[in-house]
């Protein structure tokens, strides 16, 4: 594959697919998934290939289908060569100006593929049930640096282009393409261990060393459980604040924002996710709650079970909030979800995080514990490694491995978790915790947001006695914004709408802007920051707040 930057809002690409030609006979065409490419032309092996771009079917664009010069003999490896150029509207590409960046001096652009864009971005097969390897190599304008989700596999000069450096990439292991990432910027990186190195803009580099210098140990931590780490390098990149999510497992090349500074739950995704991956994603909760589970593992190897068990907490609660924000009858809230026609877009949320842990964690008390449940884990991803599967395969290979407690999971309500809105059929126990933490201080806001709106006065006293307005931890500051918000503290409305504008994650953004909407007063007021900064958001963020704030997305109104 290789990639030339065209201008500020599009790509133009060399894209070649390799494959083995063995599932039947004399077959002669190949579909590929795309979304508002522009197709130049095909060949396969070096001959002309006649092509057609199929009917556009919504979020899932539009099949390209080729038909190859000649017929398929089985094994036969065969080249398909794609020249095609992306559209600056492309949902997996979002192009910084340079003002939008700490240096304020040169664009930037990064890419976010989950769950359906790389289509977009590259003509693929782009479900999560077929994996590939990948090489690439990118041309950037020299002042720029180019890194993917492989590892880096050396630069040289642009031939063509004395003003350009062409960085070349290898991913040796099977993925799916949605954790194809790529990422121009002017960007520095800092050694954080023997095989991670972290990425930022100049201005933010020094920062993001330091505060990711656990990063090895977690590494560690993660294989005494799960297996070796099978991707070679673990680079981190600290994207800027627009980012949709906290962090992205982008194999090699994790990436996250400001606002997330503890990695576990990425780095368990390089087993849980990465490795072993949902086969569609109906069955999303595979990936999440398996990584929840080894991330809160790790957590508890690293601080103790106490830790672990705060975080199972904490996270119920956020379970609570989102069956609340659904409705506790909306299929949405199901653990395996009918998308059919559905964008996964559009249900996204902590349900497969935390409904899909608390299932593992009720079984971890039914099996006899966390060692022994543990075990189970590292053996479901040995047993599927590089490999797609859904909630059948997995339940499965549950009963397969305690097979001498057939009989305990036999009396799981598969039903009630599987397939029931709302939440789950059995609260898994949890130990209480006695010593205050700053994590207890999260959890504390979170349990008064799930009850009715405080006096006003009571959270004035709060910001008296608390000082809260002056704490920046993002998790802690958007529960007490939202908390002052809900009780109708007006003085709390406009820091509220700056904390949702001033990045982009979803997490904050989204409940933020629904919490002013709500307040009658302020819902115009809500709209119109929201329109005002919506071109600086990623498409999917700018998508799901609008329809949080009923703004017209044809129109804008």
């Amino acid at each position: 594959m290789h990639l030339g930057m065209f201008s500020s809002t599009s790509l133009t690409h060399c894209f070649w697919i390799t494959f083995c030609h063995s599932w039947c006979k004399n077959s002669r065409s190949l579909t590929l998934d795309t979304k508002d490419l522009k197709i130049f032309k095909v060949s396969a092996n070096g001959q002309a290939a006649k092509f057609e771009l199929g009917a556009q079917h919504g979020f899932k664009g539009s099949p390209l289908e080729i038909t190859l010069p000649f017929e398929l003999s089985r094994g036969q490896h065969v080249i398909v060569e794609v020249e095609y150029e992306t559209s600056p509207s492309a949902s997996a590409l979002q192009w910084l100006s340079p003002a939008q960046t700490a240096g304020k001096k040169h664009p930037y652009l990064f890419s976010q593929c989950q769950a359906t864009h790389c289509r977009t971005m590259v003509p693929c097969q782009d479900t999560p049930s077929v994996k590939h390897t990948y090489y690439a190599q990118v041309s950037v304008p020299k002042e720029l640096i180019a890194v993917m989700s492989a590892v880096r596999d050396g630069q040289e000069a642009d031939p063509t282009d004395s003003s350009r450096v062409i960085y070349r990439f290898r991913q040796p292991v099977p993925m799916p393409s949605y954790l194809i990432a790529l990422v121009v910027g002017a960007l520095e990186s800092r050694e954080i261990g023997p095989r991670s190195r972290v990425w930022s803009e100049k201005e933010h580099v020094d920062q993001a060393a330091f505060e990711f210098t656990e990063t090895e140990t977690m590494l560690k931590t993660a294989e005494s459980l799960a297996g070796p780490y099978v991707w070679g390098q673990y680079d981190l990149l600290v994207l800027p604040p627009s980012f949709p999510y906290g962090g992205m497992e982008n194999p090699c090349l994790t990436f996250v924002t400001p606002t997330l500074l503890v990695i576990a739950h990425e780095i368990s995704h390089s087993w849980t996710g990465n490795l072993v991956t949902n086969k569609t994603w109906e069955h999303f909760w595979l990936n999440e709650g398996h990584t929840v589970y080894l991330e809160r593992m790790i957590g508890r190897a690293m601080e103790g079970e106490q830790f672990r068990q705060f975080k199972a907490i904490g996270g119920l609660k956020e379970l609570q909030e989102a069956v609340h924000q659904f409705g506790a009858n909306n299929a949405a809230t199901n653990l395996v979800v009918n998308l059919e026609g559905v964008n996964p877009d559009e249900c996204f949320s902590c349900v497969p995080y935390e409904k899909g842990f608390a299932l593992l964690y009720h079984l971890e008390e039914l099996m006899g514990g966390p060692e022994v449940f543990m075990g189970f884990v590292k053996s479901y991803i040995q047993m599927f490694a590089y490999s797609s599967v859904t909630t059948e395969q997995w339940k499965d290979y549950l009963f397969t491995y305690f097979k001498d407690k057939v009989d305990i999971l036999n009396k799981v309500d598969w039903n009630g978790w599987m397939h029931t809105p709302g939440m789950p059929p059995f609260k898994p126990h949890e130990a209480d915790i006695k010593q205050l933490s700053s994590h207890q201080l999260i959890e504390f806001l979170a349990l008064l947001l799930l009850q009715d709106p405080l006096p006003t006065s009571h959270v004035k006293r709060m910001q008296e006695v608390y000082k809260f307005n002056s704490i920046n931890n993002s998790e802690i500051r958007c529960r007490w914004l939202r908390l002052c918000v809900k009780s109708e503290w007006e003085d709390a409305v406009p820091l509220a709408l700056k904390m949702a504008t001033e990045q982009g994650r979803m997490k904050f953004t989204r409940p933020l802007f629904r919490d002013v909407y709500n307040f009658a007063k302020f819902r115009d007021e809500a709209v119109k920051v929201f329109k005002e900064h919506r071109n600086e958001m990623h498409s999917v963020t700018a998508m799901l707040v609008a329809k949080d704030l009923k703004v017209d997305q044809s129109t804008g109104l």
